[in-house]
């Protein structure tokens, strides 16, 4: 347990930010399952349309410095290798 009020106020913040990385990670992980599911079904303009949001997804999530920019890019590029074999 913090003991200064100091450490207690960054305990505070960091249970914070905790939850807005959970979500946004929660969010990226939602939009790659939709993109998969609708790549299985082979639905072409769906499919584009999901691609936009997981790039998008993945964009706020390195804005906002929950993912690092190499694991976004890494994810967007294997993504799109399956998009193109569609």
């Amino acid at each position: 347990m913090a003991i200064t009020q100091s450490a207690k106020k960054a305990l505070r913040a960091s249970k914070r930010r905790r939850v807005f990385n959970l979500r946004r990670k929660s969010e990226v992980e939602r939009a790659v399952k939709s993109f998969k599911k609708l790549l299985a079904s082979g639905d072409k303009k769906g499919t584009l349309e999901a691609m936009r949001r997981v790039q998008s997804a993945l964009d706020k999530a390195v804005k906002s410095k929950t993912l690092k920019k190499n694991t976004a890019a890494r994810k967007k590029s294997r993504l799109s290798k399956l998009l193109k074999k569609l």
